[in-house]
């Protein structure tokens, strides 16, 4: 549905655009059936391509790079993951936290997943640790600090070296609770996070 708004409003826009007499009545025309069709459910949308289809292919690649060596063992089921995006050093690019819910990258002490770039590099890969993650407000070398629940416990992780700590489980656990300015990131249970195979 977002697609097609998109489509419309640049169609509308550069119906607004044209100056000339004969133009405006083709464009008009073209915007008229362009939006019958859409209102109508006919257009065809198949050359478009989402920002989400587009960041979600980049994560797949970069996950049949980094888990080569394990798609051998992994089942049909096993090959799914979630994401979401968060630009975590404020320079307007995203980065994708990356995790995942079953069996083979989950254990009793948690899960396993990465942090990616918004080109698809890694920052981090990280072990046992529940969801969701918490990107708190304070700051280190330019990067949020987290905080990941590992063994009932939250612990603080803090950008070091241009990487954060892989393992939450032996890092500073915090007193109290999760910051209320904090924001939840990754949320598998709590939030209805699309499932993508891989």
């Amino acid at each position: 549905m977002k697609n097609k708004i998109l489509i419309l409003i640049a169609i509308l826009a550069l119906s607004s655009c044209q100056n000339k007499d004969n133009s405006k009545n083709i464009v008009k025309t073209i915007v008229q059936d362009t939006l019958s069709k859409t209102l109508g459910g006919t257009a065809d949308l198949s050359e478009v391509t989402s920002k989400e289809d587009k960041t979600v292919e980049l994560i797949r690649k970069q996950l049949l790079v980094l888990l080569e060596k394990d798609i051998p063992a992994l089942t049909k089921d096993d090959r799914y993951f979630y994401y979401e995006a968060f630009d975590l050093n404020n320079d307007k690019k995203n980065e994708y936290f990356v995790g995942f819910s079953n069996p083979y990258f989950c254990g009793s002490g948690g899960c396993s997943g990465y942090i990616l770039k918004n080109d698809g590099t890694v920052i981090n890969r990280f072990t046992v640790t529940d969801f969701p993650i918490y990107v708190t407000s304070s700051v280190t070398e330019k990067f949020y600090d987290l905080i990941f629940e590992s063994g009932g416990k939250f612990h603080l992780l803090k950008m070091k070296g241009g990487k954060y700590p892989s393992n939450p489980s032996v890092q500073e656990v915090i007193k109290g609770n999760v910051p209320k300015e904090s924001t939840k990131v990754l949320d598998i249970q709590g939030k209805k996070l699309e499932k993508y195979s891989f």
